[in-house]
Order: structure tokens, then sequence, then C-alpha cells
């Protein structure tokens, strides 16, 4: 008899399936941070990032986005997401229409 723990776990994978996922996931993380170096210096937008945001930008938080921006902390950025009602765990991808209209709207005044 099979136990209900092991039923549950991904199948394994080998070790090409393995460095191909390491090589995606190192290659999403330094496109994040030199995005957010770019929004850091201002030669990107927050808004167009959340109106329109790159494949590898979806998954990531909302929050460390809104913490990239210029004068915004963890205590501004999470004032913002509670003033449009979203989660300080939603990611870009998760976000709905409203909410990223609300979002950019309230960085546009």
């Amino acid at each position: 008899m099979v136990s209900a723990k092991l039923q549950a776990q991904a199948p394994e994978r080998s070790l090409d399936q393995r460095m191909e996922a390491l090589q995606r996931a190192n290659d999403i993380r330094v496109r994040r941070a030199r995005l957010k170096r770019e929004l850091k210096d201002g030669r990107a937008s927050i808004e167009e990032v959340l109106l329109a945001p790159p494949e590898y930008v979806e998954t990531a938080k909302v929050l460390d986005m809104l913490m990239a921006v210029p004068k915004f902390g963890r205590v501004k950025a999470t004032r913002l997401l509670n003033q449009c009602r979203i989660s300080q765990s939603k990611t870009v991808g998760g976000l709905s229409d409203r909410q990223r209209r609300e979002l950019v709207a309230l960085f546009r005044r």
C-alpha cells in the first residue's frame, strides 16, 4: 500500500531539467534586479510595469516592486496596498484590472 504522502510528491526531475529550471530562475532574478535598479534610478516607470508587466515580473510580489520606487519603503508601500485593498502577498500578474487601475491612479496623483 502506497502512503498518501508519496502520492502527492512531484515526479523526479532529471539533472538537465533541474539545471534548466535553475537557469530560468536565475535569469528571472537578474532581470528583476535590473528592473528594480531602473525603477530606483527613474529610468523605468512603475505605472508602465503595473499596466503591462513583462513576463518575468508577473510572479513578483507587488510589494517588492513598490519598494523599488524612490521614496517608497515598506510602510508607505503597505499603506498604498491597503488603500487599494490588495494583499501584501499579491503578485503583479495576480492583480485584477480594478486593482491595477486603482494602484496606477494613486501613483499618478
